[in-house]
C-alpha cells in the first residue's frame, strides 16, 4: 500500500488518552483490536506499553493494510488477521495465540470508510449501494434497499436506527424502487420526513443510513457472541473496553458485561445465590465515560461515543452471582 492510502485510512481515534488508560495494569501479553481499522488505538496502546503486544483484527482489508503499514515498526509485536470480530477465537488460532490480557471494539464505520464514495457509507457523497465493511462479502446495501420488503425496511429503519419515521422511509422507498445510488436513496428518504423533522438533530438520512449498514453488516446481530468470546479468552486481571455510538450497541454491550457480572444468576433478590451462577467480571466503571467537550469540538465522530469497561476476576473460591456483587458499586 502506498503512503498516499495510508494517508487516506489515517483517522483520529476516539477517547485515545481514556482507552490507553484502561490497559495500564493489564498483565503482560496480547492485546485484541478486534475492530483495527487504521491503527490509532493500537500504535497508542504499544507506544505506551512495551511488555504489551496486539492482535489486529479487522473485515475491511484496506483498513488492515493500512494498518500494517502503519504498526510495521512494531515488529512481531503487532499481528494482523482479516477476520469478523465474532470469530476471534479462530483469529487467535491463527496467530498461535492461546489468551489474550484484554481486548478493544470500537465499533461502527471509521472516518477513512464515511470519506470514501466509492464505498456507499455516506449520505453526503454519490457512490452504488455498497456498505460493505468486507468487500469480499456478496451481500450489500442494494440487496437491502432493493430486495427487503416494506414490513423488513420498517423494522430495519426502527431496530438499527431509531427512525421513528420507519414506516413513511420503508413506503418511499418501495414505491421509488430500483434504487442505484446513495445520493438518490438520501434524496427519497429527506422527501419522506415531514419538513418540521428535518429542521433538527442533523441530516435527515442519518439515521436510515446507519440502519442499512449494520444490516448489511450484521453488526448488532454479531456483537453479543463476540464479546462473550473476548470474556473468555481474556486471562484474569485483564480487560475488555468498548466504545459504542448509538443505543442498540450500547444496550448490548451493558447486557453481555452485565450477564458476565453476574454469571445470570436467577436466586431471588436478598437471598443468597444457590443456583451456581458464576461471576467473571467486575465493572470497572458504573457509568460509562463520555469524550470531552474539546475533544467532540476537534472530532465529530467522538460526539455519541459511550466507553464500558470490564475486568476479568478470578472464579475459584469467588463468590457467585449475586452474592459477588454485594457491596461492589464503582
Amino acid at each position: 500500500m502506498s503512503g498516499h492510502d495510508d494517508e487516506v485510512f489515517h483517522h483520529q481515534p476516539v477517547m485515545a488518552a481514556e482507552i490507553v488508560a484502561v490497559f495500564a495494569t493489564v498483565p503482560a501479553g496480547i492485546i485484541l483490536d478486534a475492530t483495527l481499522g487504521g491503527g490509532g488505538h493500537s500504535e497508542l496502546i504499544l507506544d505506551a506499553y512495551p511488555s504489551l503486544g496486539i492482535l489486529g483484527i479487522d473485515r475491511d482489508e484496506t483498513a488492515l493494510a493500512a494498518a500494517t503499514q502503519r504498526l510495521a515498526r512494531f515488529g512481531d509485536r503487532f499481528t494482523a488477521v482479516h477476520s469478523r470480530f465474532d470469530h476471534l477465537r479462530t483469529a487467535m488460532n491463527a496467530a498461535r495465540i492461546d489468551h489474550l490480557s484484554g481486548a478493544l471494539f470500537d465499533l461502527g464505520v471509521s472516518s477513512p470508510q464515511l470519506d470514501r464514495a466509492d464505498r456507499g457509507f455516506s449520505y453526503r457523497l454519490d457512490a452504488p449501494l455498497d456498505m460493505r465493511m468486507d468487500t469480499s462479502q456478496a451481500w450489500s446495501g442494494d440487496d437491502v434497499v432493493n430486495g427487503y420488503t416494506e414490513a423488513e425496511l420498517t423494522r430495519v429503519l426502527f431496530e438499527n436506527g431509531d427512525e421513528r419515521f420507519a414506516p413513511r422511509i420503508a413506503r418511499a422507498i418501495i414505491a421509488n424502487r430500483p434504487i442505484e445510488s446513495t445520493a438518490v436513496l438520501a434524496g427519497i428518504i429527506v422527501a419522506a420526513i415531514p419538513a418540521a423533522a428535518r429542521r433538527t438533530g442533523g441530516h435527515p438520512a442519518k439515521r436510515s443510513f446507519q440502519a442499512i449498514r449494520i444490516e448489511v453488516n450484521r453488526e448488532l446481530e454479531i456483537l453479543p457472541d463476540a464479546i462473550d468470546e473476548a470474556i473468555g479468552a481474556t486471562v484474569v486481571g485483564g480487560r475488555i473496553a468498548v466504545l459504542s455510538y448509538h443505543s442498540g450497541e450500547d444496550r448490548i454491550v451493558k447486557e453481555r458485561f452485565r450477564s458476565a457480572e453476574t454469571g445470570d444468576c436467577i436466586c431471588p433478590p436478598n437471598l443468597p445465590c444457590v443456583c451456581g451462577a458464576l461471576r467473571t467480571v467486575r465493572v470497572v466503571r458504573r457509568v460509562p465515560r463520555t469524550p470531552t467537550t474539546e475533544e467532540v469540538a476537534g472530532n465529530r465522530r467522538a460526539a455519541s461515543a459511550r466507553l464500558r469497561v470490564v475486568e476479568r476476576i478470578a472464579t475459584d473460591d469467588e463468590p457467585t452471582g449475586r452474592q459477588a456483587t454485594e457491596g461492589r458499586g464503582t
